[in-house]
């Protein structure tokens, strides 16, 4: 398991520079969690799935994405009904979300070091580009949104097909297994923060390339990779 910002590198890792940095968005880029927290029983009532205690937040933090579904009885034809009315929801009240502090901070010196930037997401392009706000929505070079819950692979083969970047030269970063897994899927580099969802020890049961600690982790890992 890794344990370091740097995990121990993957051959793809080892053998060929970072030129397409492809973040997911809620729990990554934008600290969403508790407002999530908020809405979610109002989900659950609306489409009839398992309510969230309060003391049973943490112990879904340790269970993979899938785990999660599993465990709230959520239906796999429900999920892009509620993915849908999430983003809705979203879009009403995008006001009370604010993206984590080091966000700004990350994607301007990212984009300094010419290093490509995109989004992938589940959420929509309205609401990322909403709560980034112009400047720093302006620094995301491509947006391939309104992705299905376990539909990101496809998303990040569109981004690398539009950018003519080859998979090996891609890094995805996100806060859940399900990022993790995508990556894999498509033959990129798989980064996780640990200021996202899933803890640490789900994370890093999956062995993903290089687990975040904070954000100038980030820009340590891919200045290392550099072409």
């Amino acid at each position: 398991m890794a344990d370091t910002a740097s995990a121990q590198a993957s051959p793809i890792a080892r053998a060929a520079p970072i030129r397409l940095v492809i973040f997911d968005f809620d729990g990554t880029l934008s600290d969403s969690g508790d407002w999530f927290l908020s809405v979610v029983d109002q989900l659950a009532r609306r489409f009839r799935f398992r309510t969230v205690a309060p003391d049973q937040v943490e112990m879904l933090r340790h269970k993979s994405s899938r785990e999660v579904i599993d465990f709230l009885g959520i239906s796999r034809w429900k999920m892009p009904l509620i993915a849908r009315h999430l983003r809705k929801l979203v879009g009403l009240n995008a006001h009370q979300i604010e993206l984590f502090p080091g966000t700004p901070d990350l994607l301007e010196r990212l984009a300094d070091t010419g290093v490509k930037i995109a989004l992938v997401t589940s959420n929509s392009e309205a609401n990322a580009r909403k709560i980034l706000g112009d400047g720093h929505a302006a620094r995301i070079d491509f947006y391939a949104c309104g992705s299905s819950l376990f539909g990101k692979a496809p998303k990040f083969r569109r981004v690398l097909k539009k950018m003519g970047i080859p998979a090996a030269q891609a890094l995805a970063i996100g806060d859940e297994t399900r990022d993790v897994d995508a990556a894999r899927e498509v033959g990129m580099r798989a980064g996780s923060v640990l200021w996202g969802y899933a803890s640490e020890t789900a994370l890093g049961a999956l062995e993903p390339d290089a687990l975040f600690r904070e954000p100038q982790d980030i820009l340590d890992y891919i200045a290392a990779h550099r072409p």
